[in-house]
This record gives structure tokens, sequence and C-alpha cells, in this order.
């Protein structure tokens, strides 16, 4: 009886995860927690945590966690994800290491106006040093934003 393999095409589940996204690098100096409640309180967003979504990896063989903020917009299908780039020394994308925050927005279209308010609306709140957008070609391991 002969075998199937199967395979899983991790490069199109990459593609089409990352089709109609826009991805902010932030720099601050606000912990995960005080970033959200600013972003809430300041932007009249509602970012929660989503322990559903909660990034693990396993590096130098210990187990790292990374927690992901969701915010779905009521007027929209654009969803909002806030990554968490370090836990513990250890970075989510080890490429941006002088990142602390990835802003996904994704599953419906964001246009060049609608990202530079949201940059503008970073710059004013306190402790945010640097907004920086990133394309996709940018990304070394992008699989490990896919939830």
């Amino acid at each position: 009886m002969a075998t199937v393999k199967l395979s899983l095409n991790t490069e199109q589940i990459t593609e089409e995860f990352f089709e109609d996204t826009k991805l902010l690098g932030i720099v601050t100096t606000v912990k995960d927690y005080k970033f959200c409640w600013n972003l809430n309180n300041l932007l009249e967003l509602d970012f929660r945590i989503n322990h559903d979504i909660e990034i693990k990896l396993k590096r130098k063989r210990r187990l790292y966690f990374f927690s992901v903020y969701e915010y779905r917009d009521p007027n929209s299908s654009l969803c909002h994800y806030l990554y968490n780039n370090l836990y513990d020394g250890e970075f989510l994308l080890p490429e941006f290491k002088h990142l602390d925050f990835l802003w996904l927005m994704k599953n419906d279209t964001v246009t060049d106006e609608y990202l530079e308010q949201v940059k503008a609306w970073l710059r004013e709140i306190p402790g945010v040093q640097l907004i920086t957008e990133l394309t996709n070609e940018k990304i070394k391991n992008k699989d490990y934003l896919i939830f």
C-alpha cells in the first residue's frame, strides 16, 4: 500500500495572512500594559490582550511568550494587533531588536491617509520615540506573526 505525504505550504499561508496588511514598528519606553492603556484612553480604542493568539516560541531550550493585544474596529472589518516584540530578553523578530512593538492592521484596506493618521496619533502618546512602517520584504521571520 502506498503512503501519501502531505506537506503544508507555509509560504502560501504567510502570503495570504499578510495580504492587505500594514505593519508599524514602534519604539517606546513604556511597558505593554501601560502602552495599551494609553492607546485606549488617548485614541479611544479598545485594545485587549488575547491569550488565544499569544505567540509561544522555543529558543535556547526555553519557552518565550509574546503577548498580542487585539482591537476590532466596530465600524469596519479592520483588525488591529499589537505584538510585544520583547519577552525576558528575547525578541519575537530578532531582525528588529530596536523595536518594542509591532502594530499589524489587517482584514480591510488600510489607506495611506489612515496609516499617516495612526502615526500622528502614536506621536501624541507619551514615551513613543519612533514609528516606522515595515514592509513584508523587510521581515525575515514573518511566520512568527501568524496565529
